[in-house]
């Protein structure tokens, strides 16, 4: 037979287990009122509350598994604690979703939801998607593109920032960050230009990207700096994929002067100068040299051998965009000295695919 007083408290504290605990719950075990309670608990600015009572209050909450609503604390603060994400194809796509995992965590550090959409294009259901991330009172957008592309994007009001996550505003000025494809594509030409080779190609899609050009301006740079000549014929525009590299390098091996290494656009492109390097009887890395772009996760480590690639940085765009994002909100960017226009690094990934030029 459980003592009497035990037994009370004991069936008073499973009865709160049983329901959801309230604030007057909260206010009865610590001995204060409930305002006193939700004083403590929202952190409300400038409250006298003695620490005793704090932390009575606190450690009630704890007891109980008590949490303010975040509805109730958005009332006070303007705050919903929630980013919206609205992309393009980013979420459909395995490639670029390091963008996604990039924002969720750092949204996640600063105790936000990340609330996303992935609208396929469609404008009508983007148009719809933001609406109802605004009416949801989101603290902020953030708007992804799949590739770096020049965005058109929507007008928001000025309480509710938004960041450009892989694009360029079409229009007027917002914060944005992309891939530095000049360093990016110098960087590729430069790991070629340092392994001996002077007869470099570049294999590029034919779209009219903003990369495509950009990643030519870095490695013309790189021809120049090692004082290597650039040739117009070694520059070449095919369909993105496999089959635009697989026809580009075929015709450069097929030249009377074949190029000793190519710099491919992207590592599906790579994919396609690998079959047309084998069916030559052209060895990688031995008599030919091969460099990829993008890091692909299904391509780069499974091509044999491995291919020598840059890396998009996904994952750290997507965190800057959050943050960035975060600080807007809070009205601290120009306190902090973030940029408003970032120019994320894109690391080299060595692999086995570059060699000396063969004699």
């Amino acid at each position: 037979m459980l003592p009497q007083r035990f037994a009370k408290s004991f069936w008073h504290g499973w009865a709160w287990m049983e329901k959801r605990s309230t604030i007057k719950d909260v206010a009865d075990l610590a001995g204060v009122s409930p305002s006193t309670v939700s004083v403590v608990l929202n952190g409300v600015d400038g409250a006298r509350v003695a620490e005793d009572t704090r932390r009575r209050v606190t450690e009630a909450a704890e007891r109980l598994g008590y949490e303010a609503h975040p509805l109730a604390r958005g009332l006070r603060t303007r705050r919903s604690q929630t980013i919206g994400f609205v992309s393009d194809l980013v979420a459909s796509t395995p490639y670029a979703g390091q963008m996604i995992q990039g924002a969720q965590d750092a949204a996640w550090r600063a105790g936000m939801l990340l609330l996303m959409v992935n609208t396929g294009r469609n404008l009508d259901l983007e148009r719809h998607a933001i609406r109802t991330l605004l009416q949801r009172q989101v603290d902020g957008i953030i708007y992804a593109s799949m590739f770096h592309s020049i965005t058109r994007v929507p007008r928001l009001s000025p309480a509710r920032p938004l960041v450009l996550l892989n694009g360029i505003p079409a229009a007027g000025m917002l914060p944005n960050v992309v891939p530095d494809e000049i360093a990016g594509g110098a960087a590729a030409t430069t790991e070629l230009l340092e392994s001996g080779h002077r007869r470099i190609a570049y294999v590029a899609e034919w779209r009219d990207i903003p990369a495509v050009e950009l990643r030519l301006r870095g490695y013309r740079e790189a021809l120049e700096r090692h004082g290597a000549h650039f040739d117009p014929a070694l520059v070449l525009r095919e369909e993105p994929g496999a089959a635009g590299g697989y026809r580009g390098v075929s015709s450069l091996l097929d030249l009377p002067e074949p190029p000793t290494a190519v710099f491919c656009f992207t590592d599906s492109m790579a994919m396609g100068a690998y079959r047309a390097a084998a069916e030559r009887g052209v060895r990688i890395p031995d008599d030919f040299s091969v460099v990829g772009f993008d890091d692909h996760p299904l391509i780069a480590s499974s091509l044999a051998p491995g291919l020598t690639t840059v890396g998009l940085p996904h994952y750290e765009m997507g965190e800057w965009a959050v943050e960035t994002l975060l600080e807007l909100a809070e009205g601290t960017t120009a306190m902090t000295g973030r940029p408003l226009q970032m120019l994320m690094p894109c690391p080299l990934v060595r692999r086995d695919s570059v060699g000396p030029p063969s004699r």
